[in-house]
């Protein structure tokens, strides 16, 4: 090895001579030269060589397995991979039904508050419109108690001017002109009767209360009011009564 790094800086220097002989004119440069002094004791260290792997040798058999083992990997990878890709649709699944169930919820409570709003929208007014009727009612009551209040005072006021003697006196004669007296009557005959009439005097049925005559006194009685009809009009429309109570008494 350092015969041959000898022989190159030998060649090298010779071919620098012959550079120089064939230039003579050429201004004479100094020529740098690198080189590396070899003595017989010098340590020439070899160029580094690159390592080239060596690639081993399987057999057949160990392919095969490799193979298989590999193809057993991928499936598992594969499952693995699936796996995960049933969970998250699964876990997926779950939130949607959870969210609908939710919103069923939601909505459920929503309705049950709006069934309620309207159950007590519906409770108020029924108590507004029954304490309504209550005002209305006890103001007709002590409307009705007023005028009966009214009424009774001017039927007193007209007992005391005479009136109703008037109109009872208007009554009984009317009813004696048309009572056809039976056999059976005797002296003394007192009878009270009660009529129901309508405005204007019109009978519309008679009742003997109290009688000392007999039936036939009393048919007679209750003949002789409906051939009266209608009866006599009071002058004072307070002293009209639609249930008429008055006694008969031929005699007077």
């Amino acid at each position: 090895m350092s015969l041959a790094v000898l022989l190159h800086i030998v060649l090298f220097g010779s071919l620098v001579v012959v550079l120089d002989v064939r230039e003579p004119t050429r201004l004479a440069m100094p020529l740098a030269i690198k080189g590396t002094l070899v003595t017989d004791n010098a340590v020439v260290i070899p160029p580094r060589v690159k390592e080239v792997p060596i690639e081993p040798v399987i057999s057949e058999q160990q392919r095969i397995e490799a193979e298989e083992l590999k193809r057993q990997q991928d499936v598992k990878l594969e499952r693995q991979r699936l796996s995960r890709i049933a969970e998250q649709e699964a876990e997926r699944k779950r939130r949607a039904e959870a969210a609908e169930r939710k919103r069923q919820a939601d909505e459920e409570a929503l309705k049950e508050r709006r069934r309620l709003d309207a159950e007590r929208k519906r409770e108020e007014e029924i108590e507004r419109q029954r304490l309504e009727n209550v005002r209305l009612r006890r103001e007709a009551e002590s409307t009705a108690r007023q005028i009966e209040i009214d009424a009774e005072s001017n039927r007193f006021a007209a007992v005391d001017a005479g009136e109703l003697a008037a109109y009872q006196f208007a009554i009984q004669q009317s009813v004696r002109r048309n009572w056809a007296e039976p056999a059976s009557s005797g002296p003394g005959l007192k009878c009270e009767v009660r009529v129901q009439q309508l405005p204007g005097g019109a009978v519309v049925s008679v009742s003997i209360l109290t009688c000392n005559g007999d039936a036939a006194v009393r048919r007679s009685i209750e003949a002789a009011i409906f051939k009266a009809s209608p009866l006599p009009i009071p002058s004072n429309p307070n002293l009209f009564d639609r249930n008429l109570r008055f006694t008969f008494r031929p005699e007077q």
